[in-house]
């Protein structure tokens, strides 16, 4: 093959470049993965709100990068024009959840790895990663952040429930505090000893307190 012959390029003789066997396994494979993908990243999602047009695009991003990656494997022209193309994409869509990003990187490294012909890296590797994100990501509930919200009436009954909370909780930090005219409220950042949630009704209960209420915190909406 000469230097010419490399990147000589004709579209009909581009289409037996990959096979239609190749293309079949190569996208059902594709699919496949990504739906192990989509099913992980519903499992292990722990955000404010669950958004199920992501876990479709996880999908379809393993798919279309296959297919991307199937098409420059076949043709050394069409590998450098795709750099130039995908230089100048943009994306504006903000990323919410960190671990989002893993998943999105996840999906298109499997893409990458099914097209190069790595099937059992790409199988063996993705079933790792799955097993590894759902063992860390749901870990015991009562190991994460908590804040409570209280609202009291005076500094008696503000030390009484800050007093209290610290009784029944693993550990407890004062995040935030506003004072006003007869009305105290407070923002605590506070570690469960378990699962159990009744200490909030008995704080409402005591004497001056107005109200109380149990938020999950992971950092990222509350300060």
């Amino acid at each position: 093959m000469s230097f010419n012959d490399i990147f000589k390029s004709s579209f009909l003789e581009n289409i037996t470049s990959v096979s239609i066997l190749d293309m079949a396994i190569a996208l059902v494979l594709a699919f496949g993965l990504g739906i192990f993908i989509f099913l992980v990243y519903k499992k292990t999602y722990s955000g404010v709100m669950y958004s199920s047009s992501f876990g479709t695009t996880l999908v379809a991003l393993t798919m279309i990068t296959t297919v991307v990656i199937l098409a420059v494997t076949s043709n050394v022209v069409l590998s450098l024009g795709m750099v130039g193309a995908l230089s100048i994409v943009r994306f504006r869509t903000a990323i919410k959840e960190p671990l989002d990003i893993a998943f999105l990187f996840w999906s298109i490294a499997v893409g990458i790895v099914l097209a190069a012909g790595m099937i059992p890296l790409a199988v063996i590797g993705s079933v790792i990663i799955g097993v590894i994100l759902l063992v860390f990501v749901n870990r015991a509930s009562s190991k994460n952040p908590y804040i409570v919200v209280i609202r009291c009436d005076g500094h008696d009954s503000e030390t009484k429930a800050k007093k209290f909370l610290d009784d029944k909780t693993e550990r407890c930090t004062v995040k935030s505090k506003t004072a006003q005219k007869g009305s105290v409220e407070l923002n605590l950042e506070v570690r469960l000893k378990d699962d159990n949630t009744d200490f909030v009704n008995e704080i409402a209960n005591i004497k001056g307190v107005n109200s109380a209420v149990l938020v999950s915190y992971n950092g990222d909406y509350m300060g």
